[in-house]
């Protein structure tokens, strides 16, 4: 299979839905966010989601070359290295965590929590986003499995290496993609609308995790506070609608539009409204020109691994005239671009004060921060992530030793169609 090929494996569906709405999305994305509360799930869904990781090991195995390193993405695919070694593959097999791994006493919330860990444990490199997450990770191993971490984050019984690589974007292609927007008919668009209002932007897929409820709540206790900035400034939030199958996300979308119809009701005129909430997707070329109009980048989630629209947000800016990020502590990158605004989202006030501070920063700071932000997402970009994780995954690997390169990475994913993937990166 060449590089860039994607070979499909059809999935039964009625096994498919309970691994991805059951197991996946309603048991490992809510702990691992730290959410143990909404753990909804059952015996059968965790057999599916052995099931399905089974069918994508044998899926796999046919694809494999005598050179290839195999590097798996996210929590959909826990045990798949264990599927893969008692199918014989001795491979070096490496995985990626796209999400926060949480502390030890919020993991063992979870059924069958010790299983997966051992069965992660099967991965010769096991990637975090942060520093922290990777140390939860490590003292989950030690106090609940009772195996051996020494400093290096070195699993002695396994040799599983546990190192952290937060992942980047394609910072100069997106900042190319904000200067080619502004041609766009829909960034045009915006533009005119604004007039002399400033704008607030938010992209998020609608989850609990993403803390919209506290932002709108912010934006509310910011009109009540500060009336003179009504009709100075207004909120564009994106609300991507996601897993809307889960009844958890059902009842989410409903609670978050009639708390947006109450913000306007309350606080709106009839020729301007505080926050504009569209439950639809745009083109990231499109985003990268909404980014760039707007003089805040508003990413408050309670809890995140990475959260790219950061990076996007300070990639797309402007140098002359660039916008302020205001970004939550919890979220990954949080870690790299500490030159944000950074936030409490379960403090109304503290958000509230940052977005005070991000609308009458003078230029010479804006300025300041962006340069600061920016030289960060040059050095750790997209190119960067891949490559450092192919290097440590060639040198932690149970095989003598192997230059990786993008033809020998086999990369698994899940598509949003419900078909597992398997391509070649």
């Amino acid at each position: 299979m060449g590089a860039g090929a994607i070979a499909k494996v059809d999935l039964p569906g009625d096994r498919y839905r309970r691994y991805y709405e059951g197991f996946a999305n309603s048991a490992l994305w809510p702990v691992l966010h730290s959410r143990p509360d909404l753990i909804r799930t059952d015996e059968d869904d965790y057999a599916a989601y052995c099931e399905i990781n089974a069918m994508m090991a044998r899926g796999l195995r046919s694809f494999l070359r005598p050179d290839a390193l195999v590097w798996v993405h996210d929590y959909h695919f826990l045990t798949l290295a264990q599927e893969l070694r008692r199918l014989g593959v001795d491979r070096p097999i490496g995985f990626f965590l796209h999400t926060p791994f949480p502390d030890r006493a919020s993991f063992s919330c979870l059924p069958r929590h010790r299983e997966l860990v051992r069965a992660m444990l099967q991965y010769d490199l096991l990637g975090f986003q942060t520093d922290g997450d990777r140390a939860n990770f490590a003292d989950y191993v030690r106090k609940e499995i009772g195996l051996t971490v020494p400093a290096q984050a070195f699993v002695v019984e396994t040799k599983t290496r546990i190192e952290t690589f937060p992942i980047g974007i394609n910072t100069q292609a997106f900042a190319n993609d904000a200067i080619k927007a502004a041609a766009r008919p829909e960034v045009a668009r915006l533009r005119g609308s604004l007039q002399e209002t400033k704008l607030v932007i938010g992209v998020d897929r609608i989850d609990y995790s993403k803390g919209l409820e506290n932002r709108f709540r912010a934006f509310d206790l910011l009109f009540r506070t500060s009336p003179e900035l009504k009709r100075q400034v207004s909120l564009l939030q994106i609300g991507l609608p996601s897993r809307g199958q889960i009844a958890t996300y059902g009842r989410l979308q409903t609670e978050l539009a009639a708390q947006v119809s109450d913000v306007n009701g309350r606080h709106g005129e009839a020729d301007w409204q505080p926050i504009r909430y569209l439950n639809k997707g745009y083109a990231q070329s499109t985003l990268a020109g909404f980014y760039r109009t707007a003089q805040v980048g508003l990413v408050t989630p309670l809890h995140d691994g990475m959260n790219l629209v950061a990076k996007e947000y300070v990639a797309a800016q402007n140098p002359l005239q660039p916008g302020v990020l205001v970004l939550s502590k919890f979220a990954g990158a949080a870690e790299q671009l500490d030159a944000a605004l950074l936030v409490n989202p379960n403090d109304m006030a503290d958000m509230t004060q940052a977005i005070r501070h991000a609308l009458a920063m003078p230029l010479n700071e804006r300025r300041e921060r962006w340069e600061t932000m920016m030289a960060v997402l040059e050095d750790t970009d997209v190119d960067t992530w891949f490559a450092d994780f192919m290097a440590s995954l060639a040198k932690s690997a149970r095989l003598p030793q192997i230059i990786p390169s993008r033809e020998t990475a086999i990369t698994p994913l899940i598509t949003p169609t419900g078909l597992a993937a398997v391509k070649s990166s």
